[in-house]
């Protein structure tokens, strides 16, 4: 799933504006003012309009987790107004904290420089959305085992350290692509492995967020989890992937690979 945020002067027009013009399944998140919701004991609360529109509110979201269960059953989502680091348009002289993939003077302008960077942004990448592409390989039906691993963002190692707030990523681009499909190929070519997918997040990526993962789809679990363990050790071994860490009191760039 692509992701764009929206930010500056009547960004819901440009989003409406938008809409039509995109392929396949489209979902809009918007930023709402504190009085879209009411207090409720209720786990999350529901209304809807005569005219068929409706609102949901609830506890404990963040934008990145609702991004993330996005991600199975949409091909792009249009964020509107949020202070994120994602892929953004600004509107006007709108200052976003994103990386800024295209600027427009005002929502009511030509939408082609706006269309064109879609096709060129990164895909959002869950876990469950390389389960379910391991469980859609036609080799699946040989398989009795898919194991799996994901990395995030720790904020300590002990009790006393210094809480990490976030980290940053930046890939040595086409390298890195290349190698993690060298390994991914090195790996498949082992008995009783099936598939091994990769993916490694970029950017800015919050505390408790999740970085990296993989999945490996096998006849049997010994393959799986050898195998799982050998491509996250070759992964941060072998890609040109560079860390930036971000603390309450300094930030570095951790020049191994990450």
């Amino acid at each position: 799933m692509k992701t764009l945020n929206l930010v500056g002067p009547n960004a819901v027009d440009l989003a409406d504006r938008l809409v039509p013009r995109l392929d396949g399944r489209v979902a809009t998140v918007e930023t709402l003012p504190e009085t879209a919701a009411r207090d409720t004991d209720a786990g999350a609360a529901y209304g809807l309009s005569n005219d068929g529109s409706w609102i949901g509110a609830g506890d404990g979201e963040t934008l990145s987790g609702l991004l993330d269960s996005l991600v199975p059953d949409y091909d792009i989502t249009l964020t509107i107004g949020f202070d994120a680091h994602l892929p953004t348009v600004a509107i006007g002289d709108a200052d976003p904290v994103g990386d800024v993939v295209a600027t427009i003077s005002d929502a009511e302008s030509d939408l082609d420089p706006v269309l064109d960077t879609i096709p060129s942004l990164d895909d959002r990448v869950t876990l469950e959305s390389l389960v379910q592409e391991a469980k859609a390989s036609p080799l699946a039906e040989r398989s009795g085992a898919i194991a799996t691993f994901t990395g995030r963002v720790r904020v300590k190692d002990s009790a006393d350290d210094t809480r990490t707030t976030h980290l940053e990523f930046e890939k040595y681009e086409g390298v890195a692509a290349d190698r993690m499909q060298a390994i991914r190929e090195e790996l498949e070519a082992r008995d009783g492995v099936f598939e091994v997918l990769m993916h490694h997040r970029t950017g800015v990526i919050r505390e408790g967020e999740d970085i990296v993962f993989v999945v490996v789809l096998a006849g049997h679990r010994e393959e799986a989890f050898s195998t799982v363990e050998d491509g996250i050790n070759r992964l941060k071994d072998e890609v040109p992937i560079f860390k930036k860490e971000s603390t309450t009191d300094e930030e570095f760039w951790i020049h191994e690979q990450a």
